[in-house]
């Protein structure tokens, strides 16, 4: 297996990967954001941390990501952004070449601290990331407003587009 950078001709077979792994029944909020716009982005901004796992030159898995410098601080964050493996290669250690990659890659740019992000009910990916050594795990809340049940009820008479049951804390 070889892990390499990503190129101009990897962007299509990435995508196509990426939709093939990140689906509305297995990942919703993944599937959400997916799209061929947030490929091309993140490989014409931070090309440097795009990188594609080839197995018998064959697209294996791909790692997308990028290094935040904040503005008076002297650190810098890696975000490993999107992670896939194509699930013919599964449990070949691909993902976990395609990250120690990326994590050595971002260290010799000065990086000092990594963070990703995924589903709470993503244990595969949980285990995986603990397995790399992350840890304290911190809870993100995600909310969504079908615009077109708002604009129905905006229409049915309802104020500001309320919904007929409050949003409970949970």
């Amino acid at each position: 297996m070889r892990i390499r950078s990503m190129e101009v001709d990897d962007l299509a077979p990435v995508f196509h990967l990426g939709e093939l792994l990140f689906t509305a029944a297995e990942a919703p909020n993944l599937y959400r954001t997916w799209d061929e716009f947030e490929v091309v982005g993140l490989f014409q901004s931070d090309w440097a941390t795009c990188f594609v796992a080839e197995y018998n030159d064959e697209l294996a898995g791909f790692a997308l990501g990028t290094i935040i410098t904040k503005t008076h601080s002297a650190w810098k964050y890696g975000h490993l952004i999107w992670l896939g493996v194509d699930p013919a290669y599964a449990r070949k250690g691909v993902a976990e070449k395609l990250f120690r990659h990326f994590r050595d890659i971002t260290s010799e740019e000065g990086v000092r601290m990594l963070i990703v992000d995924t589903e709470a009910d993503n244990l595969p990916a949980l285990q995986f990331f603990r397995k790399m050594g992350f840890g304290n795990p911190q809870e993100h809340i995600y909310l969504s407003l079908n615009l077109s049940t708002w604009q129905r009820s905006a229409s049915n008479g309802r104020k500001n587009g309320s919904a007929k049951r409050p949003l409970k804390d949970t």
